[in-house]
């Protein structure tokens, strides 16, 4: 979407919100010069980026893809929302709370490239992705495919309903270091069969980074009648994307985590043709119709989503196409340093189609739970270890506020573990 039409729309939605989300923070424009590329290595202007955020100091925080704390502007406004909403009690619940927070559900569908139609908040990916899990039309005998590699939660979710509707459900592996696309592809097409009903596959893998051929999958499983769901979690505000130009049919997502959106919100695409059939999670009055049948779930914290649009405005004010590249770049300086030396593995592939943010590394003959302890009670460093699927190292996420300098300390911390 163009910037100027998106920033409009921000705007328009606002005036549904007269009184919320006053803040003090001076609403800071921010205009990086030159193309992304440059932008990702200019130090000052990422150094201006840090000082929105409150950086806690007692260690260096490389684990951004479970939550991102949010920068202190929308901090504040979130903290105003909250007041507002208690300030006006049951009034606001019964006469503000649906006009307003369908504006906010109009802007996460502009901001993801599709229609309000297709699109609702929900509280995070779990709920969106079990939703149509548990909800799909299953028959007996009916297959679904998914990878090792995927979230917990879901193939939980798909064992429950192996058990309850006789679901055969079927599981591959991708290759953290895949040689390309097709490789990718041809390990779900040798699962699918005339029984398969339905594909889950990651955008982002959330224990490598690695970004998968979402479109590329979505074709070939449409030509034999299978449907598509995408784990987008780690995608929305890491990566640019189009949601209609993947070509899947469900996509689901955190927004509490690359968009910084305060915690418990999420958002669920379903294609118009499949609504209808999925069973809500929790029962609808059957007047309503469409997407909305899908996400009611009762009395709920609306001020977590009114704050979807100051975060949205953060995120422009930085750029898109900017903090892509800032991510990748960060990615990339630290992979580069160490790649090469023994002892070390990276469980990521480092081509920029092929990851951004998120990388994985582990030290030979060290459990990832021993790397991560050690990271942290002797260099200070925050991570998160990950020891299942193929995977054996630490999942590295830095962000936006994340220095060239905590990269360093990280980066020497490695090569005196792995000496």
């Amino acid at each position: 979407m163009h910037k100027r039409t998106f920033l409009k729309g921000i705007a328009l939605a606002g005036l549904g919100l007269p009184q919320l989300g006053k803040s003090n923070t001076s609403s800071l424009i921010l205009n990086p010069i030159g193309p992304a590329p440059m932008v990702a290595k200019d130090e000052k202007f990422w150094k201006s980026i840090r000082a929105l955020y409150k950086i806690k100091p007692d260690y260096i925080n490389l684990e951004s893809g479970y939550y991102n704390m949010l920068p202190e502007e929308t901090l504040e406004h979130y903290l105003a929302l909250i007041k507002e909403v208690n300030y006006y009690a049951s009034f606001y619940m019964r006469t503000r709370q649906f006009k307003e927070r369908a504006a906010q559900n109009q802007l996460i569908a502009q901001f993801l490239g599709g229609t309000e139609e297709e699109i609702v908040l929900t509280r995070n990916t779990t709920e969106s992705l079990d939703l149509i899990i548990s909800g799909y039309p299953w028959q007996l005998g009916d297959e679904a495919i998914y990878a090792e590699q995927d979230y917990g939660a879901m193939i939980d979710m798909f064992k429950q309903v192996a058990k309850r509707h006789g679901v055969v459900n079927k599981m591959v592996s991708v290759p953290n270091i895949p040689q390309s696309d097709e490789e990718i592809v041809s390990i779900y097409e040798k699962a699918i069969t005339p029984k398969t009903k339905l594909i889950m596959i990651c955008h982002i893998i959330n224990i490598t980074g690695q970004i998968l051929p979402v479109k590329k999958i979505c074709d070939m499983a449409h030509k034999y009648g299978v449907e598509v769901m995408v784990d987008g979690a780690h995608a929305v505000a890491q990566i640019q994307f189009n949601i209609n130009e993947l070509g899947c049919d469900y996509y689901g997502a955190s927004l509490h985590k690359w968009l910084a959106v305060p915690l418990g919100v999420g958002v669920l695409y379903v294609k118009k043709e499949h609504q209808s059939k999925i069973w809500p999670l929790i029962g609808e009055n059957e007047s309503v119709q469409g997407i909305n049948r899908l996400n009611h779930f009762g009395t709920n914290p609306v001020h977590t989503y009114l704050a979807l649009q100051f975060a949205i405005q953060f995120h422009q004010k930085i750029g898109a196409a900017n903090k892509e590249a800032r991510l990748r770049f960060l990615q990339q300086y630290w992979t580069s340093k160490v790649g090469s030396i023994p002892n070390i593995i990276l469980n990521t592939p480092l081509e920029s189609k092929r990851s951004c943010a998120i990388a994985n590394v582990g030290i030979k003959g060290l459990k990832p739970a021993d790397m991560a302890e050690i990271l942290l009670k002797k260099y200070r460093i925050y991570t998160v270890a990950i020891d299942s699927a193929g995977v054996h190292g630490c999942r590295i996420t830095p962000n936006v506020f994340t220095t060239i300098e905590e990269l360093d300390q990280f980066v020497a911390a490695l090569k005196e573990m792995a000496a």
